[in-house]
């Protein structure tokens, strides 16, 4: 059982940086990606950003248009979202998700069926 728990959300004004983290329990995490999604009110669950753990490869939505940041640290079993120029509309709670190992991947990181495990999320709002 992987579990995940997200921290660093907050509030703060439009252009403001903030940086995401999360701990992954796993003694030794054996999925392919892991990766940041988000869900504003009423909308749905999208894909912000997510990074292959065997090779490093990081993925972005179209929308993050160069401002967010994704890293790991496998050896503290972390990983982290970078996000700065922040937009009113990047308010959204945000969930760190992670996979179970599978004999094949889809290439799809921002489909949230191919998360298996989902942190509570953390809240981020940005205010104009």
């Amino acid at each position: 059982e992987v579990q995940l728990v997200e921290s660093g959300g907050g509030s703060v004004q439009a252009g403001g940086s903030l940086r995401l983290s999360c701990a992954v329990s796993a003694y030794k995490y054996r999925g392919k990606y892991m990766g940041w999604f988000r869900q504003a009110p009423g909308k749905e669950r999208e894909g912000v950003a997510a990074v292959s753990r065997f090779d490093g490869s990081t993925y972005y939505g179209d929308f993050v248009k160069g401002r967010f940041t994704i890293s790991q640290d496998n050896a503290k079993n972390t990983m982290d979202l970078q996000m700065n120029s922040l937009e009113p509309e990047d308010t959204a709670m945000y969930f760190c998700a992670a996979q179970v190992p599978r004999a094949v991947y889809s290439e799809q990181w921002s489909d949230s069926r191919q998360y298996d495990y989902w942190g509570k999320g953390t809240l981020v709002i940005i205010s104009s």
